[in-house]
């Protein structure tokens, strides 16, 4: 039997946690393994429960999920978010991908989206409210037309091999660790290394954010 994805929920919403375990519970390949209901309890339960998977709330007193997911991500690099919010702004949208997170559902989405989103999450793919998703196209095709391929984007892309390139540009398209191994006819596992290379090189903590740079730098075809 396949391992179950582990969970942690975080919003300081009781009844909106026990809406997100209660429907959770009823996967069989997903397990909420806890809850917290701020950022500073999130990182606590993240240290000790070891999830594959943060559903983060971004807007919580104290420590916000913004500030939480980097330094989850600073901490446990390997561990995914997904960011709920119940408003679309376009600077937090932004900040939380820049923080890390790979995946990002408004509150209202329909409850198997949120499942969807981490599974996708914990197969090292970005998963994206539609709404949300059209902000991030069009923070893509703004970077593309300005001069993002300027010295420092140039100095970054020097650092890859032709075969990081490659990978990279799947990534832009949002294929996971699987598909990009199928495509360029290597292990998964060399996938995976390769990924988190590209991360290394590049100063970045999340695919989503990757994606965002090959766009940014013409790199989403390979070099």
């Amino acid at each position: 039997m396949t391992a179950r994805i582990r969970v942690l929920i975080v919003d300081d919403h009781a009844m909106v946690r026990r809406g997100m375990r209660d429907f959770l519970d009823l996967h069989d390949d997903l397990e909420v393994v806890g809850e917290a209901s701020d950022g500073d309890g999130a990182l606590d339960a993240a240290a000790a429960l070891l999830p594959d998977v943060v559903v983060m709330d971004l807007l919580m007193p104290g420590l916000d999920g913004i500030a939480a997911t980097a330094e989850l991500k600073a901490r446990h690099p390997s561990m995914e978010v997904v960011a709920i919010t119940s408003f679309i702004e376009e600077d937090r949208i932004t900040a939380a991908i820049e923080a890390g997170a790979s995946g990002f559902l408004l509150k209202d989405a329909e409850a198997d989206d949120l499942a969807g989103a981490i599974r996708a999450a914990h197969a090292g793919e970005v998963y994206l409210d539609p709404a949300v998703a059209g902000i991030v196209t069009r923070r893509m095709r703004a970077g593309a037309n300005q001069t993002a391929s300027g010295n420092d984007g140039e100095t970054a892309v020097s650092r890859l091999t032709e075969r990081e390139r490659d990978v990279l540009a799947c990534l832009a398209r949002g294929l996971s660790n699987q598909a990009i191994a199928a495509e360029l006819g290597m292990a998964e596992r060399t996938a995976r290394t390769h990924v988190s290379n590209i991360l290394a090189k590049l100063g970045l903590t999340s695919r989503t954010q990757a994606a965002l740079f090959a766009v940014e730098h013409g790199l989403e075809r390979g070099p």
